[in-house]
């Protein structure tokens, strides 16, 4: 029995270390951002859907159609997102999850969350060639996750009672190109790479201890080997300087680089507004404030 409006839900994601020396076999955290969401509603159309190959949305919802053993549907789906494309916050997929969730909903269907991980994942493939799968497990988890390559994913917990300001500079990431421009340094970026395992190693112990002084040090150190890696750019670089000179304990880039956004770490909601603020007046195009 269908429903009159299928609806689906999902929050984004962001890094908070281990960005490039992953590649490499060294841990990354990510981190949930329950406040920045993608919303999606399926409702009845008068014509199929028509899929479309190379687009990741309509990929996520022939998934779940083909789950459901429809090969098609008369269907018409609605983004909502405030999910930026291309920031290193897990757009594809977040969008991936609301759609495939909308789909299986305006079905009258549920599946458990591995089953809708095997899903998005499949859908994500368009999106980014090979993914790691880490954006579908953190835009499902309500926890931090640690992820190693080719040794899989675990659940961190993490009470900091601290914020966390997420700051758009307004360009593009461009992950597969920073990648290659790591490559590029051969033996050059082995010890930039293993000092950047070194303070994810760190950080995951901070955390532990809720040291929020010690997490946003270890976050400006991870910065300043990124910067290195040349995977940063001149805005990110001057909004990390904004950042930490408004008061943040530490901030960094995130994401794969060349773009894509910035997170600083603040004590209290009144000094993460305050450098939310400060961060948009000098060139940020929107913020986001989650408390961690």
């Amino acid at each position: 029995m269908k429903r009159k409006v299928g609806r689906g839900w999902s929050h984004s994601k962001i890094i908070l270390i281990g960005e490039h020396s992953v590649v490499y076999g060294y841990p990354a955290i990510a981190l949930p951002l329950k406040n920045v969401e993608v919303e999606c509603q399926i409702t009845a159309s008068d014509s199929p859907l028509i899929f479309q190959p190379d687009d990741t949305l309509s990929t996520a919802i022939f998934s779940a159609l083909e789950y459901l053993n429809l090969k098609t549907a008369n269907i018409d789906y609605q983004i909502t997102s405030t999910v930026p494309e291309k920031r290193g916050m897990g757009s594809s997929a977040a969008v991936s999850i609301a759609a495939i969730s909308a789909v299986l909903d305006y079905f009258n269907q549920t599946v458990d969350k591995e089953t809708l991980e095997q899903l998005a994942n499949q859908a994500e493939i368009i999106a980014h060639t090979n993914p790691s799968g880490l954006d579908a497990k953190t835009c499902l988890s309500d926890h931090a996750i640690k992820f190693i390559r080719n040794v899989g994913f675990s659940q961190l917990t993490v009470n900091l009672d601290a914020y966390l300001i997420i700051a758009d500079t307004g360009i593009h990431g461009q992950t597969k190109e920073a990648v290659k421009k790591v490559e590029a340094m051969e033996e050059k970026s082995l010890p930039i790479l293993h000092r950047l395992g070194n303070l994810t190693e760190q950080m995951e112990q901070a955390i532990s201890e809720k040291a929020v002084a010690s997490v946003g040090f270890l976050m400006t150190k991870a910065h300043t080997e990124l910067q290195k890696l040349g995977v940063s750019i001149e805005k990110a670089d001057y909004l990390v300087f904004e950042a930490l000179s408004s008061g943040a304990l530490g901030a960094k880039m995130s994401g794969g680089g060349l773009g894509g956004c910035i997170i600083a770490l603040a004590h209290n909601a009144i000094q993460a507004n305050l450098i939310s603020q400060h961060l948009m007046e000098k060139g940020a195009i929107n913020t986001w404030i989650e408390h961690i």
